[in-house]
């Protein structure tokens, strides 16, 4: 097994260097080689779905962690789409799409109180969440559902909301994505995305929820791997001193965490690779590298001898990572902050979810109801989390069928004196769903179509 280098001339850079690092590693177990970089400065680590099995699993994994060392345990908790704690069974919380269409700023600060309690029980210290992102490309690969919605005030006011109620738990938010992917077409998992945006549209639109978090005192705020040219130029926002030093810091005077995205989406890798892009990343002033689920504890190694070369030769200034180490140190200290305030009723999400639920025309009672899932292929961000009717409705049939292969004569067929319901996700974003479900309201008007993604199609 590999170990840090432990020549005295440049262990503490080591140490300097390792503790920007949030790494990832496979299983529900942590293993050696992060337990021992723990113990030498690792910053800490970001956890996945698969590093989840239930709640007393996950207790027990964070306790190992905090054994070795002082780490940021953190991971995405949205509610809705993106969950990590329920990533096998489906979130129990209305992610922010619904929040935002219900508008009761309160009910998102109890959503969000409740996902910190839940995280916090499970030694959880910093949820990547909420997204602050305003959803202006209704054909948005990546943001979506994930957005409060398209109007700038509502988002930012549920924002706000959502930063006091995880922080009142003891769980630092940590605002994504700087600086603003809901104007985006590409998925930055896969490509730089462009936000085509000038300064004054950024400032009155994009950025008007990261200032309103910020007079809100969130933790930590994470970038974002788009390209906007009047502010980054060809380079994505997450490398980009214009956008995190002189826009974060200087204009909007943030001075908490700032936190990458995940720095082995494609957006990074293809053109600046893993270690070229951590270090670009540093110098243009985040303080927390997340490196995703792909890197290796090879990789890692890398990345810290890259850092540690690049300080050597001058493209990162050693001031610079002294100047992360102590930011991250003043959020380990607010970790160890007594919490105030009540824990959340464990029925908030439900509640949240069924006012969340609109409906036009009239709803008949179901009879023998067949019910057919149109099925949708999952993102990158989002993963395979479980979703449908499955457990709503247990006396019905439920059929998931995939659109560019669904019978649909033979779906009428079977439908015949029963209820037929049909249920869709992100309907508009996918020809192929909107063709079958045309066909089947053609031959049955009376069919109900749930969408249980962004209800744009109709």
């Amino acid at each position: 097994m590999s170990e840090f280098i432990a020549d005295s001339s440049d262990q503490g850079l080591r140490r300097l260097a390792a503790g920007t690092l949030l790494v990832a590693f496979r299983g529900t177990t942590a293993p050696e080689w992060v337990l021992r970089d723990l113990e030498n400065g690792l910053g800490g680590v970001t956890l996945f779905g698969f590093n989840v099995a239930d709640p007393a699993q996950l207790s027990g994994l964070t306790a190992r962690l905090r054994e070795a060392g002082e780490p940021v345990v953190s991971l995405d908790e949205e509610g809705g789409d993106v969950t990590r704690l329920d990533y096998h069974v489906g979130s129990p919380y209305p992610g922010n799409a619904a929040l935002g269409a219900v508008d009761d700023v309160e009910l998102t600060r109890r959503v969000y109180r409740s996902i910190g309690d839940d995280l916090a029980r499970c030694g959880v210290n910093l949820d990547m969440a909420p997204s602050a992102d305003v959803n202006t490309a209704d054909d948005n690969p990546v943001i979506g559902t994930r957005s409060f919605g398209p109007d700038t005030a509502l988002v930012a006011r549920h924002t706000v909301a959502a930063v006091h109620g995880l922080q009142s738990a003891g769980v630092a938010a940590c605002v994504k994505h700087f600086p603003g992917h809901g104007a985006t077409r590409q998925d930055s998992h896969l490509e730089i995305p462009l936000v085509d945006a000038s300064l004054e549209l950024l400032r009155e639109r994009e950025l008007v929820p990261f200032r309103a978090a910020i007079d809100a005192g969130t933790r930590s705020i994470m970038t974002a791997h788009v390209r906007v040219p009047a502010l980054t130029g060809m380079a994505p926002a997450t490398l980009s001193a214009a956008a995190l030093t002189v826009l974060l810091r200087g204009e909007l005077g943030y001075d908490g965490v700032i936190v990458s995205d995940a720095l082995d989406m494609k957006a990074v890798t293809d053109t600046y690779g893993l270690a070229g892009g951590s270090v670009l990343s540093l110098a243009a002033g985040t303080d927390l590298l997340c490196l995703g689920p792909l890197p290796t504890e090879d990789d890692v190694r890398r990345i810290i001898t890259e850092i540690v070369a690049a300080v050597g030769d001058g493209r990162l200034p050693l001031a610079r990572l002294e100047a992360a180490a102590e930011r991250v140190a003043r959020l380990r200290a607010w970790f160890g902050t007594p919490r105030t305030g009540q824990a959340e009723e464990n029925v908030i999400g439900l509640t949240a979810a069924r006012r969340a639920v609109s409906l036009t025309g009239s709803a008949a009672p179901l009879v023998d109801p067949l019910v057919v899932e149109v099925d949708t292929p999952p993102t990158i961000a989002v993963g395979d989390v479980p979703w449908g009717f499955s457990p709503l409705l247990p006396q019905a049939k439920v059929v998931r069928v995939k659109p560019e292969t669904a019978d649909v004569p033979g779906i009428l067929e079977r439908a015949i004196g029963r209820s037929l319901v049909v249920v869709v996700k992100d309907a508009h974003r996918y020809e192929a769903s909107k063709s079958v479900v045309s066909a089947l309201l053609a031959a049955r008007p009376d069919a109900t179509v749930v969408e249980m993604g962004l209800p744009i199609w109709r």
